[in-house]
């Protein structure tokens, strides 16, 4: 049997599961910063929470879900996205009656789609998202990307861009829908068959179409900016206001729509502008989804968010050369020699890491040579040296590995002046 990795996932080794680490607290940090809260939704709902809230004419539920049957013949659907989970947990647990309002929440979690894998992207993936619901007024538009530009900046990247689009609100979608209709029907046989199925049900969707990007009638499509009434233009003005009082930068796209039909008013994507990070640029995307709650059947209540893949997260780091410092150190490498010794360092471990010290010893019987060469890979700021015969005078030899420098020590004291030796240097 040959046993290896199922297509379109990673192993996250130990090495980089540092760099995770590291980005994901500086995600959580941002965050609470902004009062943004943690939610945890399962990785399995319902598919219905996915074809009603993400949309039935999208990719994702019409190519990309991974949807089975349990055992009492329920359809479930591995979560692909984050927003509609979400949104389904705050209406069953009635966060809207909270009166800190608006409910602002993040996830960072697996996603699942079954689609090609390529560079930076995965079958089974991490997204970080958050979710702002209650209110509309356009500041929390621009806190929302503001939120997620920090995150970036914040690690280092620098070769960013900014798109924005408004959809405006149902009336203008409307107006905006009939004109798209009429723009595409004459040619649509020419189409793919996706598009030819969607010129009815949603021909927004045809814009993010990736196979007919190129044909002549994309790029002289009608244009959502155009069919905006005053209440949609005032409130995409308004975004674009608050954005420039931030010192964002932006551009206005009006073709961009985004991949899930819950999406409604401003719109938004940050891209790489680095060189060779690839022909997909995206990094992050997200927008209004004024109605969703209505349609889980919650109140009204209107909402904004984004989501990011992790994954495109590094890969973005490495085509800007950017390194993250990652601490890989031990304070404290214990070598034993001799029973009694030996005995005495398991002990003496676990009360080195009940005071926080990062502490370890050898358990492949190596010489002490071998043991020293170990505490060098490991990074170990010292070394103690413990023996049978040094035991009985209950001594040991500290070795602080920088400088070569030896000190003689009492093993009865020993935690608590390493504690105080190590809580000095930090200081």
């Amino acid at each position: 049997m040959k046993v290896q990795i199922p297509r379109g996932t990673q192993d996250i080794l130990p090495k980089q599961v540092k760099l995770w680490q590291i980005i994901e607290e500086k995600a959580r940090e941002i965050c609470q910063n902004y009062r943004y809260e943690e939610i945890r939704t399962p990785m399995f709902e319902h598919t219905e929470i996915f074809t009603r809230g993400v949309g039935d004419t999208t990719d994702i539920v019409q190519k990309e879900m991974y949807t089975f049957l349990d055992r009492g013949d329920r359809e479930l659907t591995l979560r692909p996205e984050g927003t509609a989970p979400v949104v389904r947990s705050f209406v069953e647990n009635k966060l809207f009656g909270d009166p800190n309002q608006p409910t602002k929440l993040y996830y960072l979690g697996p996603m699942f789609r079954y689609e090609r894998p390529q560079s930076g992207r995965y079958r089974q993936f991490v997204q970080f998202g958050v979710e702002a619901l209650g209110s509309k007024n356009p500041a929390i538009d621009a806190e929302v990307i503001a939120l997620a530009i920090e995150l970036y900046s914040q690690l280092g990247l620098k070769n960013l861009k900014l798109v924005i689009n408004s959809l405006g609100d149902k009336e203008s979608r409307m107006r905006h829908r009939e004109a798209l209709i009429n723009h595409f029907k004459p040619k649509i046989g020419e189409f793919c068959s996706d598009c030819q199925s969607r010129l009815e049900k949603n021909p927004l969707r045809i814009l993010d179409c990736k196979v007919d990007r190129d044909h002549e009638l994309m790029s002289n499509a009608p244009s959502i900016l155009n069919y905006l009434n005053d209440e949609s233009k005032q409130y995409f003005d308004k975004v674009c206001h608050y954005l420039d009082l931030l010192n964002i930068n932006y551009e206005v796209d009006a073709t961009l729509v985004r991949g899930l039909d819950y999406y409604n008013h401003t719109t938004f994507e940050i891209m790489s502008n680095a060189e060779g990070f690839g022909a997909i640029t995206t990094l992050c995307g997200g927008g209004r989804y004024n109605g969703l709650v209505e349609e889980f059947g919650g109140p009204e209540t209107p909402g904004i968010g984004f989501a990011l893949s992790i994954e495109r997260l590094i890969s973005a780091l490495e085509a800007e050369a950017i390194t993250i410092e990652q601490e890989d150190t031990l304070d404290l490498f214990v070598i034993a020699l001799g029973e009694v010794a030996e005995d005495f360092s398991v002990k003496l471990l676990y009360e080195l890491r009940k005071q926080q010290i990062r502490a370890d010893r050898d358990y492949m019987d190596r010489k002490i040579k071998a043991q020293l060469k170990a505490a060098n890979r490991y990074n170990a700021k010292y070394v103690v040296i413990i023996g049978d015969d040094e035991m009985n005078n209950g001594k040991a030899m500290l070795k602080e590995m920088a400088t070569g420098e030896q000190t003689e020590v009492n093993l009865d004291t020993f935690v608590a002046n390493f504690k105080q030796r190590v809580t000095s240097r930090e200081e």
